[in-house]
């Protein structure tokens, strides 16, 4: 059955939609009749949309009173000083940290600090109190309306300040700008003759490469593998060969370095290991006689040797280790620093050049950077060093045959060494020392740009000071000491002149000065006796040229070309303090500061060289070391040693001194409109500041 129809819903509904649409007529009707209308009741309409006008009382009733308005100048006041407050402790407290910070930084390097140090120190705060002077005496005068020249009027008229500014116009320009565009001059003079050098030397390199020019062995121990068959012909293809590791207290890179030593490619009978440890840190000590044994038990023939007496630093450390008695059995030393790890075939790469070639007394092979993209200082580092092993010595070794020994990653023939007077104690710069005394006395050095040997460069910008310091310093003593031996030498006349003037006074002496002299004390000077002239193109273009040409040997550095040439200017206060203590014979040149290293090789290297190591052992029982327990133990200490050392940023007074200076220098450049000396002097300064607050390099907490 179907359901009867509901009409009570439709009819509701038809009632609800009538109502509906009768309201929405009448709304409409509304709307039409205010619109027809609007202009006869525009004033109600007006009364109706605005807001009505407040009443007088109420208005007076909102206004503030005296008493309010006392209180709120009296909050926004309060306000005020607490933010001066606040702004006033924070600059003291930051006065306070830098102090402190530079007093650490002063206390925990004394050994590198010196009577030089803080002369030049004091010298440069008063360069700056001086052109602070000069600046604020500029700003009042470019005010005043007379725009560095000579105001005119009586002295009546211009008063006081006039005549002083007058006067002062008057002696800069007779007395003191002459003996400053002086030594401009000279210092112009010194640049370019050093930017011809370092042409020549990329002449030079340009041609080794295009006519492939490379040393040549008479021997090639591949081949002499497939020969050999009896123990004759080892002892005549494999010469006994002393490999010596210097070290003091490298906890960080040890390991790795002893490692790679050890499991060189040469018939183990024939190679002595030396590791020589001058440690004074008791644990450091137990850590590496254990590494030794456990490479002893091995097979490898390995030895630990300690001094008592640690006098004369590495040369003496080399020089104890050469005395000892076996050592006459040996034919050629290798040495190696702490964090060098050389590869397998390192031996059967460098000795043969020895071969046939009885006035060979150094092969020298180049360092690779296992570090060199860590941080923007290893980067800069890197385009140094890069241009000095692929140009410098590269150039050297192919057409003189001499070059500076690097003391490391090298093979020396132990006749050469003995022949020379062995290993002083004289100077910090041991290798340098060695290497000049060998080349008077006739012998020859080759240098083999590709045979690589991985170390690691200072991530930090103090370790890096410091190594500059010794690496700088050092050759000043020298200098000092064999300048007349080499005059004295019955070697060429040329080669007396190369060692004299290229090799010492022109790398060594007159680059650091006319760095630090002409970019960080004339360039500031010219701004302020504008009568003394430095023209832009030895400000910027010369500059720019011979950093492209410095960093072409590092291609994938060219995008850091502007930070390298600003960095190079940085590190001539550190140079030129170096060489003039070295130079003078202060305390500090002759102080040896071991350069900090972080062991940048990973487990995984290691994991690498115990797997390489694996056919050294000799015992088949001897799955352990009888220390490998002890080794845990020590392992943990170390790693528990690396965690508790904290090392804290610091601040280094004179580069923030002289970055105050530059841009000093750079706003009284900015007044008389001079562009590019202006933007040098800017970004000289802004790059001072930021290596003497320590932002370059590993940052720490």
């Amino acid at each position: 059955m179907t359901r009867p129809e509901n009409f009570e819903f439709q009819e509701w509904w038809n009632q609800q939609r009538d109502k509906n649409n009768n309201n929405t007529a009448t709304h409409d009707l509304h709307l039409l009749d205010t619109s027809s209308s609007s202009s006869s009741n525009n004033d109600i309409l007006t009364v109706q949309v605005t807001t009505p006008t407040s009443d007088p009382t109420v208005e007076k009733g909102r206004s503030r009173s005296a008493r309010q308005l006392y209180w709120l100048c009296l909050l926004r006041f309060q306000q005020l000083f607490s933010f001066f407050a606040s702004l006033v402790n924070g600059v003291v407290s930051l006065l306070r940290i830098s102090h402190r910070r530079i007093s650490s930084s002063s206390s925990s390097s004394s050994s590198s600090s010196s009577s030089s140090s803080s002369r030049l120190y004091r010298l440069i705060k008063a360069f700056l109190v001086l052109v602070l002077i000069l600046l604020c005496l500029e700003l009042v005068a470019y005010f005043k309306g007379w725009h560095f020249r000579p105001p005119v009027g009586s002295d009546e008229v211009l008063g006081m300040l006039g005549f002083v500014y007058s006067s002062w116009i008057s002696i800069r320009a007779n007395y003191l700008a002459p003996p400053l565009q002086a030594l401009t001059n000279v210092c112009i003079v010194l640049f370019l003759i050093q930017s011809v050098d370092r042409v020549v030397l990329m002449i030079g390199c340009f041609w080794i490469k295009f006519r492939k020019l490379k040393p040549v062995a008479t021997v090639r121990y591949a081949a002499a593998d497939e020969e050999k068959g009896n123990v004759g012909a080892v002892e005549e293809y494999y010469p006994m060969v002393l490999v010596q590791i210097p070290m003091c207290n490298e906890r960080e890179v040890y390991q790795q370095s002893i490692a790679a030593v050890c499991i060189q490619d040469w018939p183990k009978e024939r190679m002595l290991v030396q590791v020589l440890d001058d440690s004074d840190e008791s644990d450091v000590q137990q850590l590496i006689k254990a590494e030794v044994q456990k490479w002893q038990q091995r097979g490898v023939r390995i030895l630990y040797r300690h001094r008592l007496i640690r006098t004369g630093y590495k040369a003496g450390n080399l020089k104890s280790a050469m005395s000892c008695d076996y050592v006459k059995d040996y034919e050629f030393v290798a040495i190696f620093d702490a964090d060098f790890q050389p590869g397998p075939d390192f031996l059967k790469k460098t000795i043969p050049y020895f071969k046939g070639n009885d006035e060979l007394a150094l092969v020298q092979t180049r360092w690779s950077f296992v570090n060199k993209d860590e941080n923007l200082l290893t980067r800069l580092q890197n385009i140094n060093l890069s241009f000095h092993f692929e140009v410098e010595q590269q150039v050297n070794g192919m057409f003189i045959n001499f070059f500076g020994f690097n003391g490391t990653a090298g093979v020396w023939r132990i006749k050469a060494l003995e022949d020379c007077g062995g290993w002083l104690e004289r100077t910090t710069v041991e290798d340098m020392d060695i290497a000049v005394r060998a080349h008077l006395c006739g012998w020859k050095f080759i240098y083999l740009d590709d045979v690589r040997c991985l170390c690691e460069l200072p991530e930090s910008y103090e370790a890096y000071k410091k190594q500059q310091h010794r690496w700088h310093s050092g050759p000043m003593q020298l200098l000092r000491l064999c300048f007349f031996d080499i005059l004295r030498s019955k070697v060429s006349f040329a080669k007396k002149a190369n060692l004299i003037f290229l090799f010492f006074l022109l790398r060594k002496l007159i680059l650091p000065f006319y760095s630090f002299t002409l970019f960080c004390i004339i360039l500031p000077l010219t701004m302020f006796l504008p009568e003394a002239q430095l023209p832009a193109w030895v400000v910027c273009y010369v500059p720019g040229i011979m950093s492209i040409l410095n960093i072409l040997p590092a291609p994938r550095s060219i995008p850091f070309i502007v930070p390298y040439l600003l960095f190079e200017n940085t590190m001539s206060v550190t140079k030129f303090n170096a060489m003039i203590s070295g130079l003078f014979r202060f305390g500090s040149s002759y102080e040896w500061i071991v350069t900090k290293k972080l062991g940048r090789s990973s487990e995984n290297d290691l994991v690498a060289f115990e797997k390489e190591s694996d056919p050294l052992v000799e015992t088949t029982g001897l799955l352990r070391s009888s220390s490998d327990s002890g080794l845990e133990e020590l392992s943990k200490l170390e790693i528990s040693k690396k965690i508790s050392k904290t090392r804290r940023n610091r601040l280094y007074r004179k580069e923030l001194t002289l970055a105050f200076i530059l841009l000093t220098a750079s706003v009284r450049s900015l007044l008389s409109a001079q562009g590019i000396h202006f933007y040098f002097l800017l970004f000289q300064g802004i790059t001072f500041l930021i290596v003497g607050l320590d932002l370059i390099g590993e940052q720490v907490s």
